[in-house]
């Protein structure tokens, strides 16, 4: 064969398998066996190999896997992924309706769809080719998946049929219920812990480096909405575009419905509330959307969801079990959560073995005594909740549940704070704490230490190898390497199966946990702030923190009154920021750390690329405004901008969205400082064109009335 006859081959291949993929995953109409299908699929395999300069990345072959992603880039969205407005009764889809029609001309149809469990999507094709694959993120911007995206069958790689130039497919996500079943087996198998749900499995998946593992866990994709620029002009409705993704070789589901009032909705919600449990994958309600495209951009969008579509969602299912039993846990702060131990149930698709019982105030409110016959709900979460006690089953002499006063891990005895419901181990040696705040700085929104999840923190510190955070950097691969322990496999709710799995650190594992740890050392200081588990500071209230006191030592020495003047922080966290550096073994701690390589000092800021207009300028963003915050405060950064949290004589302007709050805009005035809109700054770091252009696509104001916007 010359490479003319392996160029053709390869094309003819590529096109014939795409169409295979199209009718079996799409159409469910597959015309050769899986058998002939492979045979060709490796025949292509084959001359891409030998031929690689006539390989594509829209080959079927890319579906397979194999590449490793060290890192996911993230990417801004072009059009902003909004979320949707919840709903939970008939009253609200009625008054839903209600204002849709008054601020709409004519007749109003809804397009109503299954409300997938999974995890949101954007797909960019080019000339009818997958480009890029992104999460959704902050809604602002995501990462790029596209790798991994491309090994799911019902994504199409390339297109057929009159699709536009450029466009966007926003879909879900989902794992199967077939595939999360054969996932948990083979975890089982190997000893891993077990999956909670479809949902988090399918999130997890996405994420993984390696691609083949991708493949092998077998997602699946549905469509649901089109994104591009003058959309409404080629397509008069939603549905109609729809059906046109379809043609082109989208997974839409056959399970949409037009609606034109509120009985023939809930005709429809009704029927999917019971018919959800017979589909092949997870949904947790309807989505309602405004067919008409000229009707969507009449009535716009606020900053947050579209104005045009509604979520409804269906109400938890409920079964009735046994109390057998409380444990009693302990968290990385202290706080002891009881968990009821429950006869094991079937609940929304998983055996329910737990509860949450939340405080010893919920166990008095609820009256609960052992035996109980209990209602429980699981509603998405991953451990159930108790919602009510059937006390007409209750049995003579059952004995009520009594929070207890010790502490389960350490016997200390148990402390609460004033006006607090839960209760506290004040003996921050307690091992379960230890573990906890170890597990925390660990944590991938942390310090994100690779490979040592999974039971190796328990192990570690069992065998004396680290005893806090700081230990963790005197690991080195010849303490690590070999050691073994065999520790118990647990279920999706966390109870021990009765199987155990064998946690060791292998030569690969050794060398990898010790390179995480060096890289952790190049972690900005706000994530190494929010990793060392101060109480109340999470990863926004660190960065906030960071933006005001750019090192460490200056935060150690502020006051309580320093810190609470800063803008979101408040009396409560800056008395825990207190609390926690008066503790001379926590200075001691950061003192361990810092001596290790962390970084305690703010970076400097990139060079940015973009003309720095904002150089030596102050400003302050107060309001809701178009894009996140943060994005807003992003770009000041990069056009050399400095952002500030108060105002003060030093600041040179107010960014100034909807909602601004009345005592800033009051002090800007009384100090003659320049109130900017959106708009404003837009022209002031581009070009009034620019902005002009941002306006007119509706990208000016919270209230935009651009579908492109608009999308979940």
């Amino acid at each position: 064969m010359n490479k003319e006859e392996a160029r053709l081959r390869i094309a003819a291949l590529s096109e014939e398998l795409e169409q295979h993929n199209y009718n079996y995953y799409i159409l469910a109409k597959p015309t050769i066996s899986d058998y002939e299908f492979d045979m060709k699929l490796e025949e292509l395999a084959r001359l891409e190999q030998a031929y690689p300069e006539y390989l594509s990345p829209s080959s079927p072959t890319q579906r397979v896997g194999g590449g490793i992603t060290k890192e996911f880039q993230s990417v801004a969205h072009r059009y902003p992924m909004l979320s949707l407005a919840n709903s939970y009764s008939k009253e609200d889809i009625e008054e839903f309706i209600e204002r849709i029609k008054k601020n709409t001309e004519g007749e109003v149809e809804f397009c109503c769809e299954l409300k997938y469990d999974g995890l949101s999507i954007s797909l960019q094709y080019e000339d009818g080719v997958l480009v890029r694959a992104v999460t959704r993120g902050d809604g602002v911007q995501g990462d790029d998946v596209t790798t991994n995206v491309k090994t799911i069958r019902t994504v199409p790689l390339k297109l057929h049929g009159d699709f536009p130039p450029f466009f966007e497919m926003r879909g879900e996500i989902v794992m199967p219920f077939e595939s999360f079943d054969r996932l948990n087996e083979e975890r089982v198998a190997l000893g891993d812990d077990l999956f909670a749900n479809p949902r988090n499995a399918a999130a997890g998946t996405l994420k993984l480096q390696d691609s083949r593992e991708v493949a092998h866990r077998r997602l699946d994709n549905y469509c649901y909405y089109m994104m591009m620029d003058g959309l409404e002009a080629r397509y008069q409705t939603h549905y109609e575009s729809l059906m046109a993704a379809r043609r082109w070789g989208f997974n839409i589901s056959n399970d949409l419905r037009i609606c034109r009032s509120v009985e023939e909705i809930f005709d429809f919600i009704n029927y999917w509330d019971e018919a959800r449990h017979r589909l092949p994958f997870a949904i947790d309600g309807i989505v309602l959307k405004v067919n008409s495209y000229a009707q969507q951009k009449a009535l716009g969008s606020t900053a947050k969801s579209p104005k045009w579509a509604i979520a409804y969602k269906f109400k938890a299912e409920e079964v009735e079990t046994e109390l057998q039993s409380v444990d009693f846990q302990v968290g990385r702060h202290g706080t002891i959560t009881p968990v009821a131990n429950l006869a094991p149930v079937l609940l929304a698709g998983t055996t329910v073995k737990r509860a949450t019982l939340n405080n010893e105030d919920f166990i008095r409110q609820f009256d609960l005594h052992y035996g109980d016959t209990v209602t429980v709900v699981k509603g998405g979460e991953i451990i159930p909740k108790i919602i009510g006690v059937n006390f007409d089953k209750r049995q003579p002499g059952a004995q009520p549940v009594v929070f207890t006063q010790v502490c389960p891990a350490c016997g200390a005895e148990l402390i609460q704070r004033e006006g607090e419901a839960a209760w506290y181990c004040p003996n921050a040696l307690c091992p379960p704490q230890i573990k906890g705040r170890i597990e925390h700085f660990i944590s991938r929104k942390a310090m994100n230490i690779e490979s040592l999840g999974e039971g190796k923190i328990e192990l570690l510190y069992d065998e004396g190898l680290i005893k806090d955070v700081a230990d963790l950097y005197t690991l080195t691969y010849n303490r690590l390497f070999g050691l073994t322990k065999e520790i118990p496999i647990l279920d999706e709710n966390g109870i021990e199966t009765g199987k155990t799995r064998k946690v060791s650190f292998k030569e690969k594992t050794a060398q990898n946990i010790v390179d995480a740890l060096e890289k952790s050392k190049s972690v900005p200081f706000e994530r190494v702030l929010f990793a060392l588990g101060i109480r109340n500071v999470g990863e926004v209230v660190a960065k906030t923190i960071v933006a005001e006191y750019h090192d460490i030592d200056a935060l150690m020495k502020a006051s309580v009154e320093d810190l609470s003047a800063i803008n979101t922080v408040g009396e409560t966290i800056a008395m825990s920021i207190r609390h926690f550096f008066d503790n001379p073994a926590n200075v001691a701690l950061v003192e361990r750390l810092r001596a290790a390589g962390l970084q305690f000092v703010k970076a400097a800021p990139a060079v940015s690329d973009k003309a720095q207009v904002l150089a030596g300028k102050s400003l302050i963003v107060s309001g809701k405004f178009s894009i996140e915050r943060d994005a807003l405060k992003r770009m000041i950064e990069e056009y050399g901008g400095k952002n500030v949290s108060s105002i003060s004589s030093k600041t040179d302007y107010v960014v100034a969205g909807d909602n601004m709050g009345p005592e800033k805009r009051k002090k800007a005035e009384s100090l003659g400082i320049p109130i900017i809109t959106e708009d404003d700054f837009y022209r002031m770091i581009g070009t009034a064109e620019e902005a002009n252009d941002r306006n007119d696509n509706g990208e000016g104001s919270p209230d935009s009335t651009d579908p492109q916007l608009s999308l979940f």
